[in-house]
């Protein structure tokens, strides 16, 4: 498995550029800006990118989506509870921000659903609260998943958002992303990594 951060946009989202060794075929997850810099680490480390995954759609986790899938002809994929999101540029002019009209997604996600990049299987979990279609990207094997704005190191996603909300979100965490092994490590959209093991003991929002 390969496995590059890259820091991106006005509010430093991870974009996680995650690949199979051997068939160097990529998923980008969470394009929020920068395009150039997340094409460039592809040709520098020789991946294709077969997916666009949006963990959600607010413009700091999509902005990029049009000029990636652009130069990649990736397909991309989202939860279809975030598609009036992403046709609101991801709610950029809340924010006084200008990001270009995402495409709309090829692939649907559910729950339960598993994308294959070359020999990876990124299973979907639905984990909203922080947006309605909020997802994880779960890597079992590997023992990693990626959650988007849902947990992070010792924190949690906001929820005053339009279709944040916070019991959906706490369901989300203790009853979906509490339920994976404790040592899962987990890769948030903003901030450092973390597990679920270290989120339950000491996350002060959501410690059981």
């Amino acid at each position: 498995m390969i496995l590059h951060t890259l820091v991106v946009g006005i509010t430093q989202t991870n974009c996680y550029l995650l690949a199979c060794e051997q068939t160097r075929e990529a998923a980008v997850i969470d394009p929020g800006g920068h395009p150039e810099r997340i094409l460039a680490a592809l040709k520098e480390h020789g991946l294709t990118a077969r997916y666009v995954l949006n963990t959600h759609c607010h413009f700091d986790h999509m902005a990029a989506n049009a000029d990636i899938l652009a130069a990649t002809g990736a397909q991309l994929a989202l939860h279809p509870a975030e598609l009036p999101i992403l046709q609101a540029r991801g709610g950029a002019a809340w924010f006084g921000v200008t990001v270009k009209p995402s495409p709309l997604p090829d692939v649907e996600l559910v729950a339960g659903q598993v994308l294959e990049v070359g020999t990876l299987r990124l299973q979907v979990l639905h984990t909203p609260g922080h947006s309605p279609g909020g997802v994880t990207f779960y890597l079992e094997q590997e023992g990693m998943a990626f959650d988007g704005d849902a947990l992070f190191a010792e924190g949690v996603g906001r929820t005053d958002l339009p279709g944040g909300d916070w019991a959906t979100l706490l369901h989300s965490i203790r009853q979906v992303l509490f339920e994976l092994p404790d040592e899962t490590v987990l890769y948030p959209g903003h901030g450092p990594q973390t597990t679920v093991g270290h989120e339950k003991r000491f996350n002060p929002w959501v410690s059981l």
